[in-house]
């Protein structure tokens, strides 16, 4: 089954998969890196072409990888086996469980986002982690958001920890990376009321009607949402802190904010 197996912790192959951890070579390259079952299967599932899946049988937790190794065989995928040391070399994992595929880098834009008659939208913008960002889209993931609409990222969709943290629902959830200013206009023309989150703000979101064409808007970890967000905004609104801190984690904001929303529209987004 395999093109090659690999044991040489010098082989170029090996280098090259090490340098994606990284945007740079990443975005050179136009491919990212995809670790784990789940998230090789999601991508599978979602038709992901997958270029390269490497694998390593002394990792492996279950008894389902032969299956999926096939499938991705039968898809085009050229496979790859690794000794257990090589793996461990190109695993960004802790705990690898000895599957790692290579995919091309896709770019959707606002216009292919497509909107129900009530969409909710989440809009987030710099953010910094890319565990962070992950956990955010599986949280819109899980709320039923129509998309996620990334604005002036400081890290970028592509990040294996934002893969491992998303587990695979970046496969599946559209999600586009835009300028600010494109966003809030985009949302005006199409009527979508912009409803950002900040600390600062008098009114509780829970007393905001997040019925309707939503976007909830969130900042960057450090900073919060800038001007153009605070002031661009229909409506700016508060998560109530009873405590010392005085913000949520964003990942956190943001699904206890999506999940009112849900909430208000009935139980189902």
């Amino acid at each position: 089954m395999p093109v090659e197996i690999i044991t040489s912790l010098q082989n170029p192959r090996l280098k090259r998969l090490v340098r994606l951890r990284d945007r740079r070579p990443r975005d050179e390259e136009r491919a990212f890196l995809i670790e784990g079952y789940r998230e090789v299967r999601r991508a599978l599932e979602r038709k992901v072409a997958l270029g390269e899946l490497y694998y390593s049988p002394g990792w492996f937790l279950g008894e389902n990888e032969p299956a999926l190794l096939s499938e991705a065989e039968s898809a085009g995928t050229k496979l790859f086996e690794l000794s257990k040391d090589a793996f461990a070399k190109v695993a960004y994992r802790e705990r690898p469980d000895g599957i790692l595929a290579v995919a091309p880098q896709w770019r959707r834009t606002l216009s292919d986002i497509a909107l129900p008659a009530d969409p909710l939208l989440l809009v987030v913008e710099a953010i910094e982690k890319p565990g962070n960002l992950g956990t955010i889209l599986r949280s819109a993931d899980a709320a039923g958001c129509d998309a996620v609409i990334v604005c002036d990222p400081v890290t970028d969709i592509f990040n294996p920890n934002v893969v491992r943290a998303s587990t695979g629902v970046l496969f599946s959830l559209p999600c586009v990376v835009e300028e600010g200013i494109a966003v809030l206009a985009w949302l005006r023309d199409r009527g979508i009321r912009a409803v950002a989150t900040t600390p600062a703000a008098p009114m509780l979101y829970t007393d905001s009607d997040l019925r309707g064409p939503l976007a909830v808007i969130m900042g960057s970890e450090q900073f919060g949402l800038s001007d153009l967000w605070l002031k661009g905004a229909d409506q700016c609104v508060r998560i109530p802190m009873a405590g010392q801190a005085d913000s949520l984690n964003v990942a956190m904001a943001a699904l206890v904010t999506l999940f009112e929303a849900v909430r208000q529209r009935g139980g189902r987004a």
